[in-house]
This record gives structure tokens, C-alpha cells and sequence, in this order.
């Protein structure tokens, strides 16, 4: 019997991202303690840029973008906001998504798999995820339930499950 296999991947479905940003962009339009603020939620590149005209304001719009998120199902492992900083007449945060597992991220995980898994299971690091391979399905699904219950700063998908 061959070996049976799953992916661990970190990466964030850029649609959902995209109408948490668009649902945050309209609630902030139409909140009235937002009103005179001058605020905004857009799209810089890669990243999502949130501007107001004081620090307080730019830190709600913040919580209004997270709390986005998290009704999308994204989590907020799976963002890296930066503190706000003036620019000019307005305060900004700058947020980027993580999309992978870092190669110091893969070695932690790797570790964890082969000090506490059960020891048919065996994985390696591929780019910016991760493969885990076992004769036993019952090893992989104990593998993926250690992991969701580890205390790791990123957002985990285990994807292809073969």
C-alpha cells in the first residue's frame, strides 16, 4: 500500500481578502464616528492601506479591517500590521498578508512533527510548504489535530490529502 500524504500551506484566498477590504471600505463610509475623518481602506500593491486624521481613528478602522476578516474566515495570524505612523495631515497603517511558511516557521513545524507525531510520520520542507507522509491516514489525522492545537504565529491549511 502507498503512502498516504497531505500539504501544509499558509496562504490567504485573495477574493475573500478582497471583500473583507470591499465590507470594510463600506462600513467605514457609512459609520458616523468616522464622519470629518477623511478615512479610507484601499489596496497598495500587495498590502491593504488604512488612512484617518488622528491615531485613534486610524486604529478603529484597523479593528473594523480585522473584524472583516474574521467574519471572511481569514485568520488573523494571516495578517502582519504595522503600527501607525503620520504622513502629512494623516496617520496610516500599513497591513500585509502572509502568503507561506517561512524556512525558520518549516523547521519549528518539522520539529514538532518528528519529536511528538507518532513515528511512522515523516515530512519535509518544499519551498514554502511543507509535505507529511504516513502508511497510517489515523497518524496523519492525529498529525493535523497536534498542529491545529500548537502555539504557532501562523495561519496552517493541510490541503491534498491523499
Amino acid at each position: 500500500m502507498a503512502d498516504s500524504s497531505f500539504d501544509i500551506v499558509s496562504k490567504v484566498d485573495k477574493m475573500e481578502a478582497e471583500n473583507a477590504v470591499n465590507q470594510a471600505r463600506k462600513e467605514v463610509a457609512q459609520r458616523y464616528d468616522f464622519r470629518g475623518t477623511d478615512p479610507s481602506v484601499e489596496w497598495s500593491g500587495e498590502s491593504i492601506l488604512l488612512k484617518a486624521n488622528t491615531e485613534e481613528r486610524v486604529k478603529a478602522i484597523l479593528d473594523v479591517v480585522q473584524s472583516k476578516f474574521i467574519k471572511r474566515g481569514i485568520s488573523l495570524k494571516s495578517l502582519e500590521s504595522g503600527e501607525p505612523y503620520p504622513s502629512g495631515k494623516e496617520y496610516r497603517i500599513e497591513i500585509g498578508l502572509k502568503n507561506g511558511i517561512a524556512s525558520d516557521q518549516a523547521k519549528k513545524i518539522s520539529k514538532i512533527i518528528r519529536d511528538e507525531a507518532p513515528k511512522s510520520v515523516k515530512s519535509q520542507i518544499q519551498g514554502d510548504e511543507l509535505r507529511v507522509q504516513s502508511k497510517s491516514r489515523d497518524d496523519l489525522q492525529s498529525t493535523i489535530s497536534l498542529l491545529k492545537n500548537s502555539d504557532l504565529d501562523i495561519d496552517l491549511q493541510f490541503v491534498n490529502m491523499r
